[in-house]
C-alpha cells in the first residue's frame, strides 16, 4: 500500500513543477524550524523527486525535478 501524501507535500510537487527550482531555492522556500513541516525533505526522502545531474550531495544550484513517483502522485491530485 503507498504510503499518503500529505497536502503540504502535493503542494511542493506543484511548486518544483511550476518552474526550474534549485536546492537553495527548495531550502529558502520552504524551510521550517517544525520537522513535522519538511515538505521537500518529505519528499526526497519519499523519492518523489530528485536532484539532477547531482554525483550525491546537491549543491546550491542543483535542479530539484520531480521523479516518476513525484509526477504521478501530482497528476491524480
Amino acid at each position: 500500500m503507498e504510503k499518503s501524501v500529505s497536502l503540504l507535500t502535493i503542494q511542493f510537487l506543484a511548486w518544483v513543477a511550476g518552474r526550474r527550482r534549485t536546492h537553495a531555492e527548495a531550502r529558502d522556500a520552504w524551510q521550517s524550524t517544525c520537522p513535522l513541516n519538511c515538505a521537500w525533505e518529505d519528499a526526497f526522502d519519499d523519492d518523489l523527486i530528485q536532484f539532477e545531474n547531482c554525483d550525491g550531495t546537491p549543491t546550491p544550484q542543483s535542479r530539484i525535478i520531480l521523479t516518476a513517483k513525484g509526477r504521478a502522485i501530482l497528476d491524480r491530485r
